[in-house]
């Protein structure tokens, strides 16, 4: 008689998967909370206690560690000495091993666990259950995700049995899953220090692990990489949310660094808000009444440059907004949600890439992510920059800590206001060095990357002239607010975006000739707001 051995932290699907066993000659081997799970369903069931002669010891901390199981487990079918060994021990192959472990990673999550608490969460027997049966995945079938419960059935049922590609896709993904448990434990053990008390687990000062593990999946090969001779791939980690590329070509490495850059900006705003890049740049960015609105709105702003960009909308793309987009010429498009009927009007446009995440949770405001970067051969790892400053009401009332400080003799007026905490928020995602121009709810220009400020206001006066903006009046962006990313080391730069058009200007401060800079603002009759907080994005 075949046997399984079913052993489960997570009892998603346990009854249905357990009863198509038996259905099909399995014997059902099973230990604790799984056996009761199982006999309350109905279905017979052998204790693990039954199989080892051994009793579940130290409050369960031993009862799957035994040759009966092992030997099961390992006992290569081609080998006739190893059948041999294990008849001659009276142990009982096992045919299928369903284990998923302790969920560590939920205790580790809640920071009320005591360490000694988290330590019970520690799977002994469950990894080594895995780890055999993955290393006899040619004669067992190792499962350790629900998901995989029906495709398990459905090539029981094929003539032949389990195809070797299924048999080895289910180890592959077992070995990941131990693998990714050892490295949850690992990094959580970085945090842990002695206390006056024993052991304590510690929040990192700085939000940052003392060991960085990673452990992630190649998810996704990319058409290639930032150039068509090198190879590239995506890897992403087992948590990952949702993200789903509903039609259009394959991505390249540079279309995901773009649709990312798109989401990043798209999220800073909770009124509907969309945004064109173009090499991880803002063409523009606008907010609107609607989602549609807000996109026509962020294309004008530089529609030559918008043309085979990269657009992200933080709604629903709904019809209208399907429409405005299939008028443009766009590479992709990155949205939380799109409505069948839009779907199918982008559907025209068949390379066109249309793609659905998560934007919330991957971008979420709290900075608990880590932005990771290649260098020589290791690694830059920082917590994620987060704009916070600019979601407290602008202006800050007088009892609030919030860093900003209006430094010039004029205070901004309402849409000034308004306007320097639209610019601030879409200067922190544009390349240093930035300047940018805007009015309270849309980009005029950007001055992206530039190796000077001045530089910077250049171009995007450059970018406004050619649109024809303040034609005759040699101010491009008058009645505008700029923002820059870092402080202006000398006045010249101030000098440049009044002789812009400006009336107000934002910058975090900072500079040795701060005085200078906020004297030449009030000889020009401009509001600024230092925030106090730098936002460079290299």
């Amino acid at each position: 008689m075949a046997r399984a051995l079913l052993s489960v932290s997570d009892k998603t699907g346990l009854p249905a998967l357990a009863r198509a066993l038996a259905d099909r000659g399995f014997e059902l081997v099973s230990t604790g909370g799984t056996a009761k799970a199982l006999a309350a369903a109905g279905l017979p069931v052998v204790g693990i206690s039954d199989v080892t002669g051994f009793p579940e010891i130290l409050d369960g901390r031993v009862k799957t560690l035994h040759p009966a199981v092992h030997g099961g487990i390992l006992a290569r079918r081609s080998r006739p000495d190893d059948i041999a060994a294990i008849e001659q021990h009276g142990i009982h192959p096992i045919d299928i091993v369903v284990v998923n472990l302790y969920p560590f990673v939920r205790a580790a999550a809640n920071p009320d666990t005591p360490f000694d608490g988290l330590v019970e969460e520690i799977d002994i027997g469950g990894p080594s259950l895995v780890r055999a049966a993955a290393k006899n995945f040619r004669d067992v079938l190792v499962v350790v995700s629900p998901s995989d419960y029906e495709g398990v059935i459905e090539q029981l049922d094929r003539p032949g049995g389990p195809t070797a590609e299924f048999r080895l896709a289910l180890a592959r993904k077992a070995f990941g899953h131990t693998g990714e448990y050892d490295t949850a434990i690992a990094a959580e053990l970085e945090r842990v220090r002695m206390g006056d008390g024993g052991f304590e687990r510690m929040a990192a000062a700085d939000g940052l692990p003392g060991r960085l593990l990673l452990t992630t999946t190649r998810a996704r090969d990319l058409r290639y990489g930032e150039n068509p001779h090198q190879v590239a791939a995506w890897y992403r980690g087992a948590d990952a949310g949702r993200f789903d590329v509903l039609q259009g070509k394959e991505l390249s490495f540079t279309n995901l660094l773009d649709i990312d850059s798109a989401a990043r900006i798209a999220c800073e705003f909770d009124e509907p808000a969309a945004v064109v890049i173009k090499h991880t740049n803002p063409c523009g960015a606008a907010t609107g009444a609607t989602a549609a609105e807000a996109y026509v709105r962020a294309r004008d702003a530089d529609a030559l440059s918008a043309f085979g960009g990269i657009v992200g909308v933080n709604r629903t793309i709904d019809i209208e907004t399907a429409k405005a987009i299939a008028s443009t010429f766009i590479e992709a498009v990155i949205a939380p949600g799109i409505e069948d009927e839009a779907l199918a009007v982008l559907a025209a446009k068949k390379n066109l890439r249309v793609v659905v995440a998560d934007l919330a949770r991957a971008f979420a405001r709290d900075a608990r992510h880590l932005d990771i970067r290649s260098i020589f051969d290791g690694l830059l790892v920082e917590v994620r920059d987060v704009v916070s400053e600019a979601r407290a009401v602008w202006p800050a009332p007088a009892s609030a800590d919030t860093g900003l400080r209006v430094v010039t003799r004029r205070q901004p007026t309402e849409d000034e206001w308004r306007g320097l905490n639209f610019a601030w928020r879409v200067c922190a995602h544009v390349k240093s060095n930035a300047v940018i121009f805007t009015t309270a709810d849309r980009t005029l220009a950007v001055g992206a990357g530039q190796m000077s400020r001045v530089d910077a206001v250049k171009v995007a006066i450059m970018k406004a002239s050619e649109r024809g903006e303040g034609a005759g009046t040699g101010r491009p962006l008058a009645g505008s607010v700029a923002a820059s990313d870092a402080f202006f080391p000398f006045r010249d730069g101030l000098d440049a975006v009044a002789a812009a058009g400006a009336t107000a200007v934002v910058q975090p401060g900072g500079s040795m000739r701060d005085a200078e800079v906020i004297a030449a603002a009030d000889e020009h009759g401009l509001a600024m707001v230092f925030t106090g907080r730098r936002h460079f994005r290299h």
